[in-house]
C-alpha cells in the first residue's frame, strides 16, 4: 500500500538525519562533553547487581557527581556501561530499565561483570535510539500487510481514508453532572464509536478529565482492558494517576518521569515485587548465584574432573535461571491480566512484557504531538482507536526538514479530523483563561467557539488590573542581535523586567510573598532566555519572588499554565524577518498559558508584516490593551 510505503520512506529519512546528528555530537566528544550534553552519566558507582533470566544481568548504578545536569537517559533506551581505561573493548551494551533521580538500572547481556568494571572510573553512555525507529518501521510494515485483509485491515482502512467509521447509537446516553455538555458529547461519541472517535481539546477545556470519564464508561460497558498511550512520559503519568484516583486498576508500563509514591505503585516493577511468588524467585536467584560463585572459584589451569564440575555448576545455574524466567513471565502475565488499564508511551506499548497483549480500545492522548509512524505501534493492538489532542498547538519535533516537508509533520490526528469530521467532538468550554486572553486564540484557531467558564471569564489579579497588554517597542531602536546561532534582544528584556517590577509593586498590596501569583517568562529564542535569566538574577527586587517565576521556552510550557505570562517576542529588524515566529501554532501555546494576565512585548513594525500578528495588535487595540514603549506612563 503506497500510504505506508511513503511513511516508511519518511521514517528512513528522519532516522538518517537523527543518527547523523547523534554521531556529530558524540564521535569526537570527550566524556565531559557528552555529560554536558546530557548523553552520559560519569562517573557512576555500581550499587548492586542482580541476575535476570539466563545470560542477563541488571546493574544498578548511581550518578555520584554533576547531578544537576539534565540528561536524556530514559526507560527503554539503549546505553552502554563503560570504563575510562584506555582500551577498545571496555564497554557492554544494554537497555535502561529504570531511572529515578540519580539512580538507574541497566540490563546487560552478561552473567557477570567484566574484570575492567573494578578498575578505573565507570560511566554510562546513551547510544543512538535504534529501537524506536525499529518499532515504528516494524509497525508500518505490519499495517501495510494487514491493510489488504478484510477484518484485520478494517480499522487501518478507516484511518487511512479508504473506509468510513460507524457508530452504535443503541448505547444509552451518558450523563455525568460533573461534565459540561461538550465533554459529555465527547464521552458519548467515544462509547458509541465502533472504530474511531476524536476528542479535540483546546487549551484549558478539560481533555484529561473527559478521557478519564470516557475510559470509566467503556469499562462499565464491558471492556476488560484498555490501552492508553501518549508520546511523552509526562502525559502518560498524568493519565495514569487520574485513572488510578478513579479506582481503576492501572498498570504503568515503563518508567514514570515524575517520581511519586502513587505513580511508582502503579508500575510493573512495583506490582511484580508485591506478588506472592517473588520470594521463591529470590531464593532461586540466590541459589543460581551461589552455583556460579562456586564455578568461578576453579582456576583456569585445572584437570578434567574440575573442568566437568565447573561445567556442571554453570549448567545447574543456567537451568535454575530458565525456571526463574518462566516464573517471572507467569507473574507478569498474572499482573497484566488483572489490569483494567495499561498505560505506556507509544513505543513503550510494545515493551516485551506487554508486546502480545491486545485491547479492544486504544486511547492515544496528545495525538497532535505524536509522529504518525509511532501511533501505529499501539493502534495495531486494538480494534478501535480514540485520538485526543489539539492540532492547533505544538506539532511533533522532526529533525529532517525533508521528512517534515514530505508529510511527516502532518499528524494522524490532523488527517483523521479532515477525513472524518463526524467522528470529532471539540470541547468548547475552557476553565483557565480570562475571556479577553482567550478571545484571540478562539477567533483564529477555534472558529470563535471557545467559551470561558463563568468561574474564569472575568478573573483578574486585582480589581483594577487589565488582563491583556501588548507593549510595542517600534521606533525604540531595540534591534535584535545574533549570537551563538540564536537571537537575543537585551533592551526588550530590560523593558520586560521594568514592566514586571512595576506589576510586582502593585501586586504586593494584594498578595503576600507566599501567595504571590505564578509567573512565566517565555521567549522562542534560547539566547534571549539566557539574557532574561541573567536579568532576573541581577534584579534584587525580584529575589523574594524568584520561586514563583519560571523562565523557559514555549515548548517547555506546553500543557502548563501560570497566573501571569510574559512573552518576549525578541525579533526586531528592518526587513520584517520573524523566523519561526511564523509558526503560529507555537504562539497559540504561549498565549494560552496565562490565567489572569498576558503581556506580550514586541516590535509591531517587524511583527505586523505577518497577518497573525497584525490582527493580534488590532485585537489588543480593540480591548484597550495596546501600549507604546515610548509612553513613560504605560501602566502594568
Amino acid at each position: 500500500m503506497e500510504y505506508f510505503k511513503r511513511l516508511l520512506e519518511l521514517v528512513k529519512m528522519e532516522r538518517e538525519v537523527d543518527k547523523q546528528a547523534y554521531l556529530d555530537l558524540t564521535r569526537s566528544s570527550s566524556v565531559a562533553e557528552r555529560r554536558a550534553n546530557g548523553l552520559a552519566w560519569y562517573p557512576i558507582a555500581i550499587k548492586g547487581t542482580e541476575l535476570n533470566q539466563a545470560e542477563y544481568m541488571t546493574v544498578e548504578a548511581e550518578r555520584t557527581t554533576h547531578t544537576d545536569i539534565s540528561h536524556q537517559l530514559r526507560f527503554g533506551v539503549s546505553a552502554m556501561l563503560f570504563s575510562n581505561l584506555d582500551a577498545k573493548n571496555n564497554f557492554v551494551e544494554g537497555t535502561i530499565t529504570f531511572v529515578s533521580g540519580n539512580r538507574l538500572k541497566i540490563s546487560l547481556r552478561i552473567d557477570e561483570l567484566p574484570d575492567w568494571a573494578s578498575d578505573g572510573k565507570l560511566g554510562i553512555d546513551l547510544l543512538f535510539d535504534d529501537n524506536s525507529y525499529d518499532e515504528m518501521q516494524a509497525a508500518l510494515k505490519l499495517a501495510m500487510t494487514l491493510s489488504g485483509k478484510k477484518e484485520e485491515g478494517h480499522l487501518i482502512n478507516i484511518l487511512t481514508g479508504t473506509a468510513t467509521p460507524t457508530f452504535n447509537t443503541d448505547f444509552p446516553v451518558y450523563n455525568n453532572p460533573k461534565l459540561n455538555s461538550t465533554q459529555q458529547a465527547a464521552v458519548n461519541k467515544i462509547v458509541q464509536a465502533n472504530e474511531l472517535a476524536i476528542v479535540h481539546g483546546p487549551p484549558g477545556t478539560g481533555k484529561t478529565t473527559t478521557l478519564v470519564q470516557a475510559i470509566k464508561a467503556l469499562i462499565k460497558a464491558g471492556e476488560e482492558r484498555i490501552l492508553v498511550v501518549a508520546p511523552s512520559n509526562t502525559a502518560v503519568d498524568l493519565l495514569s494517576e487520574k485513572l488510578s484516583e478513579e479506582g481503576l486498576n492501572v498498570l504503568r508500563v515503563g518508567n514514570p518521569a515524575r517520581v511519586s509514591e502513587r505513580l511508582m505503585a502503579l508500575t510493573l516493577d512495583s506490582k511484580v515485587a508485591a506478588h506472592s511468588s517473588v520470594k521463591e524467585i529470590k531464593r532461586l536467584k540466590k541459589q543460581a548465584g551461589d552455583f556460579k560463585d562456586m564455578a568461578h572459584k576453579y582456576k583456569r589451569s585445572f584437570g578434567k574432573a574440575e573442568r566437568e564440575q565447573r561445567k556442571a555448576l554453570f549448567n545447574e545455574a543456567y537451568k535454575i535461571m530458565k525456571d526463574v524466567g518462566r516464573m517471572e513471565q507467569y507473574i507478569i502475565d498474572d499482573v497484566t491480566s488483572k489490569a483494567q488499564v495499561i498505560t505506556a508511551t507509544l513505543v513503550g506499548s510494545n515493551h516485551y512484557t506487554v508486546r502480545n497483549l491486545r485491547s479492544h480500545t486504544v486511547v492515544i492522548d496528545e495525538a497532535g504531538q505524536a509522529l504518525e509512524p509511532a501511533c501505529w505501534i499501539p493502534i495495531l493492538k486494538g480494534m478501535k482507536v480514540i485520538l485526543a489532542g489539539d492540532h492547533c498547538q505544538l506539532s511533533p519535533t522532526i529533525k529532517s526538514d525533508a521528512a517534515a516537508r514530505g508529510g511527516l509533520s502532518n499528524t494522524l490526528l490532523e488527517k483523521c479530523i479532515r477525513l472524518h469530521p463526524g467522528s470529532v467532538v471539540m470541547l468548547q468550554e475552557q476553565y483557565r483563561m480570562n475571556e479577553t486572553i482567550m478571545g484571540y486564540s478562539s477567533k483564529v484557531f477555534y472558529d470563535d467557539k471557545l467559551k470561558a467558564h463563568v468561574t474564569v471569564a472575568n478573573h483578574v489579579l486585582f480589581p483594577e488590573d487589565m488582563p491583556l497588554a501588548f507593549i510595542d517597542t517600534a521606533g525604540c531602536g531595540f534591534d535584535e542581535k545574533t549570537e551563538n546561532k540564536s537571537i537575543s534582544n537585551p533592551e526588550e528584556a530590560a523593558l520586560l523586567f521594568k514592566h514586571l517590577l512595576r506589576l510586582v509593586t502593585e501586586l504586593s498590596a494584594h498578595y503576600s510573598v507566599a501567595r504571590f501569583p505564578s509567573v512565566a517568562i517565555i521567549s522562542p529564542y534560547k539566547e534571549q532566555l539566557y539574557v532574561l535569566n541573567e536579568q532576573l538574577r541581577h534584579t534584587p527586587e525580584l529575589q523574594a519572588y524568584v520561586h514563583r517565576i519560571a523562565v523557559n521556552t514555549i515548548d517547555s510550557f506546553q500543557g502548563q499554565e501560570r497566573d501571569i505570562v510574559y512573552i518576549s517576542m525578541t525579533r526586531s529588524n528592518a526587513n520584517g524577518i520573524i523566523g519561526f515566529l511564523a509558526d503560529t501554532r507555537r504562539m497559540n501555546v504561549a498565549m494560552t498559558r496565562a490565567r489572569k494576565k498576558l503581556v506580550i512585548i514586541g516590535d509591531s513594525a517587524t511583527l505586523s508584516r505577518h497577518p497573525f500578528y497584525s490582527d493580534f495588535i488590532a485585537y489588543a487595540e480593540k480591548h484597550n490593551a495596546y501600549k507604546s514603549a515610548w509612553d513613560e506612563n504605560w501602566s502594568a
